[in-house]
């Protein structure tokens, strides 16, 4: 079966300057992939009548389903409307199911005053099939022309996530035979990408046509997305399983989970499963480590706190670390991670903890300790252990790439040691 390929096309110059970063065209792949739609392309445009022309033309000569988010508020910058009228061939006609709707939502809910240019509104091309937006004033607009479809939705995402789950969804599966499409992801950590390539080189040129494999980098780990797509959804997961395991085998060393996770989540999953509670006592990355933990729900019951030691004299008095420690090894050195690992484990009384301290730039380096030099220490209160890390990036990058391999390093600790 050929695949059901989309583009979407997102309108706003607020979009281009980078007042505003788009997520709507995140939401929106991953809803057509899901029902079975390959997203070919995103597109972003200003609000030009000549960009939106020249991106509805080129969209639709090699995919199926184009959906344009933006543009359709009551505003003179908001131009869609009009020039989807005049590319359809129609005019602009209030429709008189919307002009309710907009009478009742400022009447009844927002209860302020309505003016003539909210009604504008209700003005959509004739042309179209309009698609009801509960949410919100701006309808959705259905076009087709040539075999293809053409959507156009709102840019608040709210309502632009009403109308694609209520609406276009269900019209597009109605419209077309969709594929199945599937996938499985796993995350590795420690390792770069092109190791892991040439690690999984000879797999990976064996697989059937119809899978594919996504190399997805990001701060010292790298996930591994293997997508399929086929008619027959029963025999497209036989087979994703059985190269996923494959893959998992040929990875194991460098395996963190295999699901589509983070690491803190698969982290904190971890320590559920066991019943285990964590700390953090943070120097260098100042609590970042904590909000990586605390972002998911649930936190709660793993996490306890966490000690920002970001000066010495906190090492001091919360973590118990020696005056003469720091003195004689000084504040980035395994000897202080180790006593701020212990301190943190007798304060905040959890099963494990992790403790970090380092240089993160761009000044504060020495020929002995460089900017990126950074400490770790991970473990509970019969064990722990130590790594040292060299970094070499900019300040922001740094205390990730801290984070990252702190978090790696207290998983691995927990795993061989639980």
């Amino acid at each position: 079966m050929e695949k059901i390929v989309a583009s979407i096309i997102t309108i706003g110059d607020e979009l281009l300057i980078g007042q505003v970063i788009d997520t709507n065209s995140a939401f929106i792949s991953q809803e057509l992939n899901k029902a079975g739609v390959w997203v070919k392309r995103r597109v972003a445009v200003g609000d030009s009548k000549e960009e939106i022309v020249r991106a509805l033309n080129e969209e639709s000569r090699d995919t199926n389903i184009i959906i344009m988010t933006g543009g359709l508020g009551p505003t003179a910058d908001d131009i869609t409307k009009p020039v989807l009228a005049e590319y359809f061939g129609g005019k602009l006609v209030v429709n008189e199911d919307v002009r309710k709707h907009v009478v009742y939502l400022f009447e009844e809910v927002f209860r302020r005053p309505l003016i003539e240019r909210n009604l504008k509104q209700a003005e959509v091309p004739d042309v179209c099939t309009v698609l009801p937006n509960a949410r919100g004033t701006a309808p959705g607009m259905w076009f087709e022309k040539e075999g293809k479809v053409f959507v156009s939705l709102p840019g608040v995402p709210h309502e632009m996530k009403g109308l694609i789950i209520n609406e276009v969804l269900p019209r597009l599966q109605q419209t077309f035979t969709m594929p199945f499409i599937s996938h499985r992801t796993m995350l590795t950590a420690g390792v770069g990408e092109s190791f892991v390539a040439e690690m999984i080189k000879d797999w990976e040129e064996r697989l059937p046509a119809h899978l594919k494999l996504a190399y997805l980098p990001n701060y010292g780990m790298v996930r591994l997305r293997i997508t399929g797509w086929s008619t027959n959804s029963d025999q497209l997961e036989k087979e994703l399983n059985t190269e996923f395991d494959k893959l998992k085998i040929l990875v194991r060393e460098w395996l963190v989970t295999d699901e589509d996770q983070s690491l803190p989540l698969a982290l904190s999953n971890l320590l559920r499963s066991k019943n285990k509670t964590m700390s953090t006592a943070e120097s260098c990355t100042g609590g970042y480590i904590a909000h990586l933990i605390t972002a998911y729900p649930g936190a709660s019951n793993i996490y306890k706190g966490s000690i920002i030691s970001y000066d010495n004299e906190v090492k001091i008095k919360e973590l118990k670390v020696s005056p003469a420690t720091l003195q004689k090894a000084g504040a980035v050195s395994e000897e202080v991670v180790k006593e701020m690992a212990a301190g943190a484990l007798a304060k905040l009384n959890t099963d494990y903890t992790l403790a970090v301290s380092g240089i993160m730039g761009p000044d504060g380096g020495s020929p002995e300790k460089p900017v990126g030099t950074v400490w770790v220490a991970a473990g509970d209160r019969n064990k722990l252990i130590t790594q040292k890390f060299q970094f070499r990036f900019d300040r922001d990058r740094n205390i990730e790439m801290t984070a990252t391999q702190a978090l790696n390093l207290l998983r691995k600790f927990v795993v061989e040691n639980a």
